[in-house]
Parts: C-alpha cells; sequence; structure tokens
C-alpha cells in the first residue's frame, strides 16, 4: 500500500513535469486559434510595424488540425466475430458511451489531440454502478508509465480554482487528493508579501483535500489508473507529435509575407517621381506682415508622403523628372501561395482544402477523390493509434458497472476490431450507393454494408432491418413492388442491395 508520503512525492514529481508541458500546449492552442506572434522579422523593421500587423494572422493551422477531425467518428464497439445484430454487452457499451455524451466530446478530444498531441478519457463510477466519463485536457493531466511504455503508473489531475490549486493522485491501490493555495505556486500574495515557493517548501504546500463521506486515501475499485491518453502520431521511444508542429513554423513565414505585402502595398504601390539636377523646394518664411523676409527647405515627410525625391546636380546640369514605377505585390501572393502548398504536402492535408491552386475547381468527382487519398491515409493512421484508447476506456467503463468479466473480454480483443470507425473516406452518395451494390453482389450481408458504406450505428441498422422486414410482409407494397419490376424487364432486380 502507498504511504502518504510515497503519494505526496509523486504528485510533486508529476506536477512539476505537467507545469513544465503546458506553455507548448498553450502555445499550439494559441497558432489554432490564430494568436500568432510575427516571428522571422528583422528588429529594424518590427520597431516601426510590428504593432500594426500584431493582430493579424492568415490561420491555416486551424484548417490542418480539423481536417482529420471531421472523419473521426466511432461508431460502435464490436467483441468477438459478431457480425450480426449486437449483443447486449456491446449495447450496454454503446448506451454508455452515449450517455455521457462521448459522441461530441470525442469529437473535442481528437481536435486536442492533433493540436497538443494528447488527450485523455477518466473513467469513474456513481454509487449506482454507472460509468462516468469525461475527456481531459493535456495541460491538466499527465499519466506516468512503466519502462514498457504501455503500463499506467501513476496518473496527475490539477486544475486551479480561484485562489486554491486541487491535484487529484490516481494509483492502481487509491486515489489521493490534494490542494494548496495558489500563493505557492507564485511565489507572492496578493499584497506583496513574499512567501517560500512550492519547490522550497519539502511538501510543495500540499495539504490532504477531504471530501465529505468520502475516506482519504479513497480506495481505487479499477486496480489500475482509470485516466487512458489518446496520442496522436505516438512515436517509439519518444513523445506523439502535434499535427500542427510544422505548419506553425510556415505559418510564421506566411504571415510575415503578408506584413511585408501590406507594407509594400502601403508605401510602393503608387509610382513614386525623382527631381534630378534642382534643389529640393523651400518654402517661404513671412513676417507679422506677410513680407517674404527668408526661406527654408521643405519638410522630407512631406516630399515623402507626396513619392517626391529631389536629387541636387553640379555645375550647369539641367534639371531632369524621372520616376519609379510601383512595386510588384503579385511576387509576395506567389511565395505565399508556394509556402500554403509546402504546408498541404507536410501534413498531407488536400491542396484544395488550403486553395493553393484554383485548378482545383474544375477537377470531377474522381480525381478530387484522389487528391484525398493522403489525408484518408493519415486519418486510418490516427483511427489505429486512437483504437486501443477506445478499447481500454470501454474496459474501464464495463469494471464501473462491476462486470469484470467483459473489462477482460474486452481487453483480449483485437482492438482495430473492436472499435467501429465511421469511413473515413468522404464519398458522394452515388459513388457509396455504387459501392453497396457491388457488395451486394459479392456476397455481403445487407447489415454490413449498411454499417461499412452508410456508417449506420446498431440501432439504425436493426430499424433498417425492421422496416424491410415490413416492406416484404406488406401486400399492398408487395404488389407495387412487383409491377415495378415486371415494368422494367426485370433487368437489376438481382443485382440491388436489397435483393
Amino acid at each position: 500500500m502507498t504511504t502518504a508520503q510515497e503519494a505526496l512525492e509523486r504528485v510533486n514529481k508529476l506536477h512539476a513535469r505537467l507545469v513544465k508541458r503546458r506553455p507548448g500546449v498553450e502555445k499550439a492552442f494559441n497558432y489554432y486559434e490564430g494568436k500568432q506572434p510575427l516571428a522571422y522579422a528583422s528588429e529594424q523593421w518590427k520597431q516601426f510595424h510590428r504593432d500594426r500587423y500584431k493582430d493579424f494572422a492568415d490561420n491555416w493551422c486551424g484548417v490542418v488540425a480539423m481536417a482529420p477531425v471531421d472523419r473521426l467518428r466511432i461508431d460502435g464497439f464490436r467483441l468477438g466475430d459478431s457480425t450480426e445484430k449486437a449483443t447486449a454487452e456491446e449495447q450496454q457499451l454503446w448506451k454508455d458511451w452515449n450517455r455521457n455524451e462521448l459522441g461530441s466530446q470525442s469529437q473535442q478530444g481528437f481536435l486536442t489531440s492533433n493540436v497538443a498531441k494528447r488527450s485523455a478519457t477518466l473513467v469513474w463510477g456513481t454509487k449506482d454502478e454507472e460509468p462516468v466519463v469525461t475527456w481531459e485536457h493535456p495541460s491538466q493531466v499527465i499519466i506516468d508509465y512503466a519502462p514498457d511504455g504501455r503500463t499506467r503508473r501513476a496518473a496527475l489531475k490539477a486544475w486551479t480554482d480561484e485562489d486554491v490549486e486541487y491535484a487529484t493522485l490516481y494509483l492502481p491501490d487509491g486515489v489521493w487528493k490534494w490542494q494548496r493555495p495558489t500563493y505557492v505556486i507564485q511565489g507572492v500574495t496578493e499584497s506583496g508579501l513574499i512567501v517560500p515557493t512550492a519547490s522550497a517548501l519539502g511538501s510543495g504546500g500540499w495539504k490532504p483535500r477531504e471530501v465529505r463521506d468520502e475516506t482519504w486515501p479513497l480506495e481505487n475499485p479499477f486496480g489500475a489508473v482509470p485516466l487512458v491518453e489518446w496520442l496522436n502520431q505516438p512515436m517509439l521511444g519518444g513523445d506523439p507529435i502535434s499535427s500542427i508542429a510544422g505548419t506553425m513554423a510556415m505559418q510564421d513565414a506566411i504571415n510575415l509575407l503578408w506584413a511585408y505585402m501590406f507594407t509594400a502595398a502601403d508605401h510602393a504601390s503608387m509610382p513614386a517621381r525623382v527631381v534630378l539636377g534642382a534643389e529640393p523646394p523651400k518654402v517661404p518664411i513671412l513676417d507679422d506682415n506677410g513680407q517674404i523676409v527668408g526661406s527654408r527647405p521643405a519638410k522630407l515627410e512631406d516630399l515623402a508622403q507626396g513619392r517626391l525625391l529631389f536629387l541636387p546636380g553640379k555645375g550647369d546640369q539641367a534639371p531632369k523628372i524621372g520616376q519609379w514605377d510601383p512595386a510588384k505585390l503579385d511576387v509576395f501572393g506567389a511565395e505565399i501561395t508556394r509556402a500554403i502548398g509546402h504546408i498541404a504536402a507536410q501534413t498531407r492535408t488536400p491542396g484544395h482544402y488550403l486553395l493553393t491552386n484554383e485548378k482545383f475547381a474544375n477537377l470531377n468527382g474522381e480525381a478530387l477523390t484522389a487528391a484525398e487519398v493522403p489525408l484518408v491515409t493519415k486519418t486510418g493512421s490516427q483511427q489505429l493509434h486512437f483504437s486501443p484508447a477506445a478499447k481500454e476506456t470501454s474496459a474501464l467503463m464495463a469494471q464501473a458497472r462491476g462486470n469484470d468479466a467483459l473489462a477482460a473480454q474486452i481487453r483480449e480483443a483485437d482492438a482495430s476490431r473492436f472499435t467501429q470507425w465511421k469511413d473515413s473516406a468522404m464519398h458522394s452518395l452515388p459513388q457509396i450507393a455504387d459501392a453497396a451494390t457491388k457488395d451486394r453482389a459479392v456476397g455481403l450481408s445487407l447489415r454490413t454494408i449498411l454499417e461499412r458504406r452508410y456508417g449506420m450505428t446498431e440501432q439504425e441498422i436493426d430499424q433498417e432491418m425492421g422496416r424491410i422486414e415490413a416492406e416484404q410482409n406488406d401486400p399492398t407494397l408487395e404488389r407495387i413492388t412487383r409491377g415495378l419490376i415486371d415494368a422494367s424487364g426485370g433487368a437489376g432486380a438481382a443485382g440491388g442491395i436489397g435483393g
């Protein structure tokens, strides 16, 4: 059994790692939301123009992050080799999934994993043995793994509410809840009084947080850490990868090019004239009576604003008037388009999502489908890596209901077969119908076709099968259908989806 001192040491270590992670998470979400600082510009240029463009961002990070999320959706769970009607256990898992609104929560979680490398699900149970599942933000939770990289040894959730910071440590043999004043983190009170920081205090300032009707520490009924990470592009021996990691650097370059183009448009979009061999104009100086008593050179600012420059000559050189043509801004546009094209290639985002070329507007359906193959492959890879997390979350939901046998069965299942994902390739209705007809022709069951091609859930499939059975037993509809078949000469009847 873990002691209070051992638990406290784990809290401090995990909290330190969580605090170190937070700036990277915040930066990634800032870029996703379009809050991007102007980078790569020289200090001299920043001195004059930084404030002018501080609120501008041509945000492609949001498009890149959302592209695979639109194709990620869990439609159900399958145990063993079941291909027909969902079993009672599968239906219960799906009900628990929907009761916790994990359809909408998962979309937020998938987006968070794409942006910030990871998100996590936290599973607990009510007194009535109903699972409660929440999707957690990576700035609030962290998991400690064994050397194998898979076994969860401990997890910490930490958050701040007004002037108190809370921390909950999840261990296989117990749940420890702590709290401390927020000034311990900052090292100074609101009144300005300097106090020891968390690192200067042996306990980190944490005190036990006792909850009404709960023991301290709380027993962990799962016997395992109930936090499960959903990792985006996990690497062996390393951290997962954000889908916008490379996009952020290119986004900085794009925003700088826009800023340069705006500056050029402001200063050099009109022709400028130069007068050679003449003295700059002078402004007369008048006395109180309006008489000219002298002169002074015209202000350089006035000449610059008028796009006029004087270059005095020598001797009898005759004055000449020349002109600078306006700057060509299309050069900037071409480079911005090239940079966006690099983003498309690096992130496997279809070019027509990023509008990198006007020719995409004239592509036919087959060409567009081919252009989306890299994104479909990327989404399929994410489904592969998210499936174990979906399986473990489902196993914990089963344990929350007290069904340890079902939890064991889920953990032994093939993750990719257990988790039923929506088809990651978005097809048009004619394409779906054509594929479904061919599936039926080779002998696939109607239930499989409705699930695979139309993305129906088990409940929707049961409803549709009931309608088909009702139609087949309705004599009026049977006569109408027979009449339509006779009128068409019977062609295509056997090859149809319902044939």
